[in-house]
């Protein structure tokens, strides 16, 4: 009976990765996937433009990660940012460096980046078997049998290695339904409590919903938290039919779910003029009411917010639409200003674990050595990419972490020898 030297579950960018690397180190590799083609969510990472790293040093990336980033060290030290680079331009494929250090392919097509895995797949002669459903994996003295259903028939095949590189439990229409959880479980590890990381809000406020597709541009979030704030960067935010998104949200979306756990909600205060302070705008708008007096406040506002958040604007603000603006007194001004500056939102909710773009976590990291990614309770097991428990706000993080886990997973799962005897219980 024939035994693989290594058994990969999961064709996203983690599981590519130890099939590629592992392969490359001459070792015989299989790369189990569920869906009829591999990548399915990488195709839509970053709006289908996949941005697949970013700039920022080993520190800042461990600090992406959250207290226990640390445990990723190796991992990113093992295969860097600039080691990913390296691997796509090998093929041809350049990268664009954007905002905040986000890198993209020239191409802005995740498309072009899954061809080159592809390629490095088809290069190192990786068998790739599709439609297969993790159900169940054996370890026997050395080797490991992994079953698996394909085309409805049970099928299993027999490794000395085993990588599980299955994702997280979002996204379902990827694939990522949370078997490896399950099979991991079973094989004793402790799953961590899984939570939706890169997902959107929920508000209390029923307006919302009329502003539903509605961008606002340079604003700035302010969370209140007691007497703690989170405060964002300048960016964009996007109205829903239930809440908000947009880049922001997404990306400070795990703090606030963690805060919501503890205080059932949580205010939020959108600041429209965020390079302006507070006098500033007085004296702004002071001026304008000056200059455009016999001017409808409803009118007026066409010049400071989308024409469908006006009449819920000016509502909250309590002034009269068609007042003009050189009846507007100091209190309504005032009125104006403050909301200008700290328009109030109840966050009390988000989106199911299913609809978020990343899990948060998964194999508790205390079980797996960093250095190799084997886990510490079966030797000859480990994991790659979103499986792992931890996850790191939107900006390449996350798919960095995937390649560099996968290539040090690869590069380990190549090196243990066996005696390869396959014994039946």
């Amino acid at each position: 009976m024939k035994i693989h030297d290594i058994t990969v579950v999961g064709a996203g960018p983690a599981g590519m990765m130890v099939a590629i690397h592992a392969a490359e180190l001459k070792k015989d590799v299989v790369l189990i996937e569920r869906n009829d083609s591999i990548g399915k969510k990488l195709l839509i990472t970053g709006k289908g433009r996949c941005n697949v790293t970013n700039t920022a040093s080993i520190n800042e990336f461990t600090k992406k990660f959250g207290r226990r980033g640390v445990f990723l060290r190796s991992a990113f030290s093992s295969f860097s940012n600039e080691d990913l680079m390296a691997f796509f331009k090998s093929k041809g494929l350049d990268m664009k460096i954007e905002d905040k250090g986000r890198v993209f392919p020239v191409t802005e097509d995740s498309k072009s980046i899954l061809n080159v895995l592809k390629e490095y797949l088809k290069e190192n002669r990786v068998k790739i078997i599709y439609n297969a459903r993790l159900s169940k994996i054996k370890k026997f003295d050395d080797t490991f049998r992994v079953n698996f259903t394909l085309n409805g028939e049970n099928i299993s095949i027999n490794s000395k290695n085993v990588v599980l590189a299955t994702g997280g439990a979002s996204y379902w229409s990827t694939g990522s339904s949370g078997d490896g959880f399950r099979i991991a479980e079973e094989m004793g590890h402790r799953i961590t409590s899984l939570k939706p990381g890169s997902v959107p809000l929920k508000t209390k406020e029923s307006w919302v919903k009329d502003l539903q597709g509605i961008s606002l541009e340079n604003v700035r979030l302010t969370f209140k938290n007691g007497k703690k704030k989170i405060i964002s960067d300048n960016s964009d935010i996007i109205f829903t039919h239930f809440g908000v998104s947009g880049p922001t949200i997404l990306d400070l979306s795990n703090q606030i779910i963690s805060l919501l756990e503890k205080n059932g909600e949580i205010p939020l205060f959108i600041d429209f003029k965020p390079d302006l302070k507070r006098e500033e705008l007085e004296n702004k708008l002071f001026n304008q009411f000056e200059t455009h007096g016999k001017t409808d406040l409803k009118n007026f506002m066409k010049f400071m917010l989308p024409n469908r958040m006006i009449p819920i604007f000016i509502q909250l603000s309590g002034v009269e639409p068609k007042k003009k603006l050189n009846q507007i007194n100091k209190k309504e001004r005032n009125s104006i200003i403050n909301l200008l500056k700290s328009l109030p939102l109840t966050i009390v909710g988000h989106l199911p674990l299913e609809k978020a773009m990343v899990t948060c976590g998964g194999v508790s990291k205390k079980e797996i050595d960093p250095q190799t990614m084997q886990s510490k309770i079966v030797t000859g097991l480990y994991f790659a990419g979103e499986i792992i428990d931890g996850c790191a706000p939107s900006g390449g993080y996350n798919l960095q972490q995937a390649f560099s886990t996968g290539y040090l997973a690869g590069e380990h799962a190549a090196k243990i020898k066996y005696n390869s005897n396959l014994n039946h219980e």
